[in-house]
């Protein structure tokens, strides 16, 4: 191994100081294999420019730093390769004196470039920077030196040193690129400790440019950057003002605006007024999204497809759409055209994981299971594998294959004890919800003996421990996670809410719950929870209440089927009635609202 190091960096540093009319040592040349003649030309380039040429920031290339006419003697030869062979074994100090001071010797800009890069991987910012100086001073018309000058001195906040410079490259700018350039200057100052120091300084770096919409940007950026939301705003306003039609003004605008309301008119004006603007658009369309008028941002997405026809963020976009406005038709074509189109782009990098999963979820939604196994098939190794394979071996299980959805679950690879424990729940859970309770139940406790300690699994065990009518065994599993986890509010629920279906330790219900809604204080299933023990405390108006906002957050038939009992018993019996009848038409086979209807003897 040390050998084919060498093989790859003699070529470099026999390079660093050749001349153009180069007399090397043979007898150096001679004793290196013959395998350095033939090396890897790409391996060389990531370590030295393959071009002194660079471009400023005018766009026009700027004169070629001159190389030094230096004799490659045996003396410099071997300082540059033993410097090399000392790096390679960790002695990094000793590569880089020996590199800065062969550069301040022979003034070559690529053996300064060389130390800055040993002090850079040994992390040693100080002894880079100066190399990095050295580099620069080196060689003035390159762009990368000057590039890494620049960020070393803001980054150790000698913000001084880098203002004529940044000035001078401004300056010298185009002004069809000075815009960009100064959008780089506020990302670059941006880095910067003192933040306040740096902003000062891009208002005086910009000073001159301000009749630049994009210099107000970059200053708005760079007062948002610092908390000055004030100043962001006056400054995107007056690039906005100068330049009405300015998607990145606009946008600006709206980042640094508090009020949601506001910067939706913001963006919904500008579409209006501008309707090819697509960047503004798609961020009015997102921003639709996030204020739930899903409606609005279905026809923004539409516009923006109609546009764009082959557009693969609207097709996805308006598929996701159309399974939140419950449109599963309209969500399936997206989706599926997204999928075709995708396959079409073997070079674009997205996942089609999340797509296959929802058209899996359309097909479950009508029942097709044939439909759902379809989609998950055709989900590949990666994030999303694992639980499309658990969810086929749902399928398959309630098709009446359990010996199959089993034997898929068992010849899954899986990485680690975390998969192997979600594998050992999968399969408890299809057993639990098969009815086979003494199997999952083993399952289970067979798990637990691998995984004692992981709270999924104790979990699972508790309910299906629960459904067996082992309270003990329930209780002892649900404590162990609350010793575990003094936060997981779902053992102090499930424990809870046993209680309380029970009718039995109320008050200890009560606090146990209590305590699940102060760690998940919106979580309508613990809403429902505790409106369930305040029914069986006898406190109607404030089950009722609890129920009622459960339901609202999430419409789920066991919520449905306490709150109706709730009503009943208040003699609401009309709208208790309604209410079971919706819950029956979503899920009839529910158990709860079952053991419900026939406790009341009920008849829908």
């Amino acid at each position: 191994m040390k050998n084919t190091l060498l093989i790859v960096t003699l070529p470099i540093v026999l390079s660093a100081c050749a001349t153009r009319t180069i007399q090397p040592a043979q007898p150096v040349i001679a004793a290196a294999p013959a395998a350095v003649a033939n090396a890897d030309e790409s391996v060389v380039r990531k370590t030295l420019p393959a071009s002194p040429h660079k471009r400023s920031g005018s766009g026009e290339q700027k004169p070629e730093d001159p190389l030094p006419s230096v004799e490659l003697t045996d003396e410099l030869v071997y300082k540059l390769v033993t410097s090399e062979i000392a790096f390679q074994r960790g002695d990094w100090q000793t590569a880089y004196v020996t590199l800065l001071s062969l550069a301040q010797q022979t003034r070559d800009p690529r053996v300064a470039r060389r130390a800055a890069e040993m002090a850079l991987t040994a992390k040693q910012a100080d002894e880079a920077l100066a190399a990095v100086r050295l580099w620069r001073t080196l060689a003035p018309n390159s762009d990368e030196a000057t590039q890494y000058y620049l960020s070393f001195v803001i980054l150790s906040d000698n913000l001084d040193e880098a203002q004529p410079v940044l000035e001078e490259r401004l300056k010298e700018a185009r002004p069809q690129t000075r815009g960009l350039l100064a959008f780089q200057m506020q990302r670059l100052l941006a880095r910067a400790k003192d933040k306040n120091a740096a902003f000062a300084m891009l208002e005086r770096i910009l000073q001159p440019y301000l009749d630049l919409p994009e210099a107000r940007l970059a200053l708005a950026q760079g007062a948002y950057a610092r908390g000055d939301t004030q100043r962001a705003r006056e400054e995107a306003e007056t690039a906005l003002k100068a330049k009405p039609d300015s998607e990145l003004a606009i946008l600006a605008l709206v980042q640094v605006t508090q009020d949601r309301a506001e910067s939706l008119k913001l963006l919904g004006d500008f579409v209006a007024s501008y309707p090819k603007a697509r960047d503004v658009r798609m961020a009015y369309a997102r921003m639709l999204i996030d204020q739930k008028q899903y409606a609005k941002a279905r026809g923004e997405f539409e516009a923006l497809l109609k546009d764009q026809p082959q557009d693969l963020t609207s097709l996805y976009a308006l598929g996701v759409l159309g399974m939140q406005t419950n449109d599963l038709k309209a969500a399936e074509q997206y989706l599926t055209s997204y999928l075709n189109l995708l396959s079409a782009k073997p070079d674009d990098e997205r996942d089609p994981s999340q797509a296959l999963l929802l058209l899996a979820q359309i097909a479950e939604e009508r029942k097709d299971s044939d439909g759902v196994l379809k989609w998950l098939a055709q989900i590949e190794p990666g994030e999303a594998y694992l639980n499309a394979q658990i969810k086929r071996a749902q399928v398959i299980a309630k098709r009446g294959d359990m010996a199959g959805a089993r034997k898929l679950l068992h010849e899954l690879s899986v990485s680690g004890d975390r998969e192997e424990a979600q594998i050992v729940i999968a399969e408890g859970q299809l057993l639990r919800d098969a009815n086979q309770l003494p199997e999952a139940l083993k399952v289970f406790k067979t798990g637990l003996a691998r995984f004692p300690t992981n709270t999924d699994l104790l979990y699972d065990y508790a309910m299906a421990a629960e459904k067996s009518s082992q309270w003990e065994v329930m209780e002892s599993s649900l404590r162990k996670i609350m010793e575990l986890a003094p936060n997981n509010q779902h053992a102090y629920n499930a424990l809870g809410y046993s209680l309380a279906e029970r009718n039995v330790r109320l008050q200890e219900a009560l606090s146990l719950i209590d305590k699940a809604l102060q760690l998940a204080p919106d979580d309508p299933f613990i809403m429902d929870s505790m409106g369930w023990v305040q029914f069986r405390l006898g406190n109607l108006k404030e089950s009722e209440a609890l129920l009622r906002r459960a339901y609202e957050l999430r419409p789920d038939v066991e919520i449905a089927a306490h709150l109706g009992e709730v009503l009943w018993v208040k003699g609401q019996k009309d709208d208790a009635q309604k209410l079971w009848r919706d819950a029956q038409t979503k899920d009839p086979q529910n158990d709860t609202l079952k053991s419900t209807l026939a406790r009341l003897n009920v008849n829908l």
